[in-house]
């Protein structure tokens, strides 16, 4: 692959600007308060530029920062993310990374794709095993072929070893044994059906992944909504516009629904004034709560919602959110690294989601020990929602946990060793294992 032409890099795009201007290198490095050795490795392209600097070169040199850089910073953030995913703690090398970006932009577009599509199949995967381990549908189907499979081996069995079975008998049994080949082939068909889509493709995703995708995509935070004011449904349709999958009519759906709460969550807690007040508490919900209690209305779970929409930003944690029902099925998460939550089926019954259900609420806090070892913190709530009800009515009730990683801290009593769901937890012993 032939190298970016030297203007495509922001050291070379500011020496061709000083140059058009007539400047001298020293001159330049006065006027912005460098060396001029400093300047000239900036202009070789062997140090990065940013912040304060950059903006001081575009201003002795007339033009717009985004000029001297534009191109470069978005490469660099998708090779950033696709580093972070790969590598974990491991660091990448950063020092030219700019370089990179600038001289071979169809490789960084390669990397990023892959990393894109990597996502996608991780998202499929997920939703596959969820679906083997909870779909309901998926599970009556195993079991009519199961039980087709069992009952030709009867049939056969009797066949084989009966020599003297009567004919009649005989050909009740040879009728049966077709008719279950029959209703077993039939059956074989639509369980396979579970996983095509209509059409040539597959496609594994139900309307609530397609959301739950949508959400993932925006880091769970959609700044237009935050600062819609009274134009939210413009600023809802705008979402819904950009987003993957919304030609379905379900799938459409349900994510207006979804950004209506959030927007309502919004403008009862505004991010502009939220985010900082849970720096100033060190992102601790316990504090935060405390802090945003007036203006959260004393909303326990509004406080954890907005605590899993934070924008990403230097200082705030990973974090994960469930929320379901009184049945349990979850209906909304957001993922968490090395926290399983099942997309179909009922979580761990051990999870201080599912015990605050019994205490409507209640907040209530644990400790979280994952099969694998891994510590999380959760916090958790139960609460009516809706309009209140009428004498007689059952309120409709629903449980928010939020959970980050647990620091090396933590008391080993406190911790309660729990799993992703009955369906595909490891733990044999479990005396909560359904």
């Amino acid at each position: 692959m032939a190298k970016a032409p030297p203007e495509h890099l922001t050291g070379s795009r500011i020496r061709e600007r000083r140059l058009a201007l007539g400047l001298k290198q020293g001159a330049l490095a006065e006027a912005v308060g460098v060396s001029p050795s400093y300047l000239n490795l900036i202009e070789h392209n062997h140090r990065r530029i940013g912040g304060k600097l950059l903006l001081e070169l575009a201003r002795v040199l007339k033009v717009d920062a985004s000029a001297l850089t534009d191109g470069v910073d978005a490469g660099i953030s998708e090779l950033l993310d696709a580093a972070a995913r790969a590598l974990g703690d491991v660091p990448a090398e950063t020092a030219r990374i700019d370089e990179l970006v600038a001289r071979f932009p169809g490789w960084t577009a390669l990397i990023a794709a892959q990393e894109a599509r990597a996502r996608a199949l991780e998202g499929q995967i997920d939703a596959l095993r969820d679906r083997l381990a909870h779909d309901p549908a998926l599970a009556e189907a195993m079991h009519e072929v199961l039980s087709s499979v069992a009952a030709i081996r009867t049939t056969a069995d009797i066949l084989v070893r009966e020599k003297d079975l009567d004919p009649a008998w005989r050909g009740r049994f040879h009728r049966n044994l077709h008719e279950d080949a029959e209703r077993l082939s039939g059956r074989a068909t639509g369980l396979l059906a579970q996983f095509e889509a209509p059409g040539a493709g597959a496609d594994v995703s139900a309307p609530e992944e397609t959301v739950e995708a949508m959400f993932e995509a925006a880091g769970h935070y959609f700044s237009e909504i935050e600062t819609a004011g009274d134009a939210v449904d413009a600023a809802i349709e705008a979402v819904l516009a950009r987003s993957a999958g919304m030609e379905d009519a379900p799938a459409r759906a349900r994510a207006e629904t979804q950004l209506r709460a959030y927007a309502e969550d919004a403008r009862r807690l505004p991010m502009v004034d939220f985010a900082p007040l849970a720096r100033a508490a060190g992102h601790d919900p316990a504090r935060v709560l405390a802090a945003a209690g007036g203006a959260a209305g004393g909303d326990v779970a509004l406080v954890l919602r907005r605590m899993a929409s934070l924008p990403a930003e230097d200082g705030v944690p990973p974090r994960g959110l469930a929320i379901c029902d009184a049945s349990g099925a979850l209906l909304h998460r957001r993922r968490l690294q090395g926290f399983a939550m099942p997309r179909v089926a009922a979580g761990c019954p051990l999870w201080p989601l599912y015990r605050v259900l019994g205490r409507i609420g209640q907040a209530d806090m644990a400790v979280i020990e994952t099969p694998q070892g891994a510590r999380f913190k959760a916090w958790a709530v139960a609460q009516p929602v809706g309009e209140p009800q009428a004498f007689g009515q059952v309120p409709r009730v629903v449980a928010t946990m939020l959970v980050m990683p647990a620091g090396p801290e933590t008391d080993a009593s406190e911790v309660i060793a729990s799993g992703p769901g009955c369906g595909i937890c490891p733990r044999e012993g479990c005396l909560a294992r359904r």
